[in-house]
Order: C-alpha cells, then sequence, then structure tokens
C-alpha cells in the first residue's frame, strides 16, 4: 500500500483498494451476537489515496475532498490512528491526513475499511512504530471485520465474521469488473444484515458442526478460475438479493 514516500518532508502516500466480494453466504449467528460468514472476497483497481504528513504536536487532523463525510471520531482514519497510538510504546509526533476519495460510500466495497487499513500501514511506517504485519491484523480486526482483509488483499475466502483470511490462489485475468451504482443511494450494512435476519433467521444455522462443514464445502470448490462457468452455480451474494428487492436503483442495475 506504501507509495511516494519522502524522506524529506516527512510525508507518504498510501493507496485504499475497494474490494467486492465474489461470493457472501450469511449462515447464522456466533456467540458473540455477529454473523458467521462464508465469503470469497476480491480486490480491485478503484483506490482511495491517503497523504501523510507528520506533525510535531501529537495531533491527528483529517480532511477529505469528500463534503459528507465525517472527520470526526467516527471515521476509520482516526480510530486507526488512535488504536496505534494506544498500542505503541512511545509517543508520536502526530499527523495531517489527507483523503482523496473515490470508493463510492455505502456501496459495500469496504472503502471505509480500507481506508482504515491503509492508514494501519502508513502510520506504522512514518511514525517508525515497526508493528509487525501479524500485530496490523490484530489490531485491523479490533476495529472491523473486513479491515483484516483490506490489509492483505488479493483473493480470499473470509470466515467468521469476515476476519478470519485463507488465500487463493487464482489464474491472471483479463475480464474487466462493471460496478454499476446510483450516486444517490447509500445502503447502510447493520440495515441489510438486520433486514435479512428479520426474513430467513429461522433458516441459519445453528451449531459449528454446521458453519465447518459450509467452509469445507466452499474450501473444496476449484475457485482457481473465478469467472469460469464451472464455478458460476457457486458463486451468491445473500445481502444482494435482499437489497435488491427493497431498492429500486439496485434492482435496476441487475437487468
Amino acid at each position: 500500500m506504501i507509495h511516494n514516500k519522502s524522506i524529506l518532508d516527512n510525508s507518504l502516500s498510501v493507496y485504499a483498494p475497494a474490494k467486492i466480494n465474489l461470493h457472501l453466504e450469511v449462515l447464522g449467528i456466533r456467540d458473540d451476537g455477529f454473523h458467521e460468514l462464508a465469503m470469497l472476497m476480491q480486490s480491485i483497481n478503484l483506490v482511495d489515496q491517503i497523504d501523510i504528513k507528520k506533525r510535531n504536536d501529537g495531533k491527528i487532523c483529517l480532511r477529505t475532498d469528500q463534503e459528507t463525510l465525517s472527520t470526526d471520531e467516527d471515521n476509520l482514519i482516526i480510530k486507526a490512528a488512535n488504536i496505534l497510538i494506544k498500542k505503541a510504546d512511545i509517543s508520536v509526533s502526530g499527523a495531517d491526513i489527507y483523503l482523496h476519495k473515490r470508493i463510492p460510500i455505502g456501496a459495500g466495497l469496504a472503502g471505509g475499511s480500507s481506508d482504515g487499513a491503509a492508514t494501519l500501514v502508513g502510520l506504522n511506517n512514518i511514525w517508525e512504530l515497526n508493528f509487525s504485519n501479524k500485530d496490523l491484523e490484530e489490531f485491523a480486526a479490533e476495529l472491523g471485520s473486513d479491515m483484516p482483509f483490506c490489509l492483505k488483499g488479493g483473493t480470499q475466502l473470509c470466515f467468521g465474521r469476515g476476519e478470519k483470511l485463507e488465500q487463493l490462489e487464482v489464474q491472471k485475468q483479463s475480464k474487466a469488473v462493471l460496478l454499476v451504482k446510483d450516486p444517490t443511494i447509500s445502503v447502510s450494512t447493520p440495515w441489510a444484515y438486520k433486514r435479512y435476519r428479520d426474513i430467513n433467521e429461522s433458516r441459519y444455522m445453528k451449531t459449528e458442526s454446521e458453519f465447518e462443514q459450509r467452509r469445507k464445502d466452499l474450501r473444496e470448490q476449484s475457485f482457481s478460475n473465478i469467472f469460469s462457468l464451472k464455478n458460476s452455480c457457486y458463486l451468491q451474494n445473500d445481502l444482494q438479493k435482499i437489497v435488491a428487492k427493497e431498492i429500486e436503483a439496485v434492482q435496476k442495475s441487475l437487468n
């Protein structure tokens, strides 16, 4: 993720790729109250750019070119900075952070999570904290279910809340992915999961053994060529089924 580091002015830029869910199954409810998921995630080349410059007063200042986006404590960029400050053994110098937002908000592309993950990488570097990749993955999991994937990227099977990753080796594709989104429509992920639960909870799997059997089934599928006709019958998105029924713009994009 790190790019264009400048030693002279203590600055760097990091890029935060969007992701798509090639496959998403809602299996049931975990003991911690979250949904148990089985997913196949893929990084794509739609990215936000985050410019970071070291400060000398310990403050974290976030600005962005997206007027509707909060730059307060609820932003995952700020949360990422705060967790690094909390975990660090040394005092940090602070940072000016500017977010060039390109990933649509509320589109299910993990833009906020990817921004947070990229910030962990960037600040760990510019503050010279020397946290390992494993450390950053643990911090990411504390902040959000998608963030460990956003740190690693690529093509991964994702289980649990989405934080348990198993990398897949896939054939390089010359195909493009076309994303269709009405820019006036933003879909809340918590709303989508709640709506799915309201409709489907009676059909949820109940036990860990059932969850593990479904994970095993997915592992045994041959996803080496994701876009082949052989695999098309295995790919689904449970949340899309719910959203498409209730959001007209989403339904139109599928026609």
